[in-house]
């Protein structure tokens, strides 16, 4: 894989409980870029078409009515790789099984409020940055520090 971007959110627990820079931070440090940025309450009917593939699932209703519950931030991340190292950070949906290190694994306790979102494919992301981010609001820059990290 080349360079790729994916949506990230982190959720109203990590919001509620001072994180979004923790969370960040950690994203930026790794070398992946932000591009796109805001902070938002997500309307259910938002929540809804972002968690469409599980509206069959028993836990459904449960998903819509967190991530609704209060602010998010949501954002754009681009790097190398983009989408497999945002997921490798996160750690695993269970904070219980993630593994020391990750952002779950040292910040979240609960499957459901586990602090951030991240796509799972390079399909996923395309739809969901498309949910949340116009074209004309995701930026294309340089950083000096890119050709250190991405070779």
């Amino acid at each position: 894989m080349g360079l790729e971007r994916t949506l990230i959110i982190v959720k109203p627990d990590a919001v509620q409980r001072g994180l979004i820079g923790e969370v960040l931070a950690r994203l930026e440090r790794r070398g992946l870029k932000l591009v796109a940025l805001k902070m938002m309450w997500m309307s259910e009917s938002l929540a809804e078409a972002h968690y469409a593939e599980h509206r069959e699932k028993a836990f459904f209703r449960d998903l819509v009515r967190f991530i609704t519950s209060g602010p998010v931030v949501v954002g754009v991340v681009e790097g190398p790789n983009a989408i497999e190292v945002t997921r490798t950070m996160m750690g695993e949906t269970n904070p219980a099984t993630s593994p020391p290190g990750s952002i779950r694994g040292d910040l979240a306790l609960t499957i459901s409020q586990n602090v951030i979102h991240g796509s799972s494919s390079p399909e996923a992301a395309q739809r969901e940055v498309a949910l949340f981010f116009r074209p004309e609001e995701i930026l294309s820059y340089e950083r000096a520090i890119d050709r250190w990290v991405a070779g």
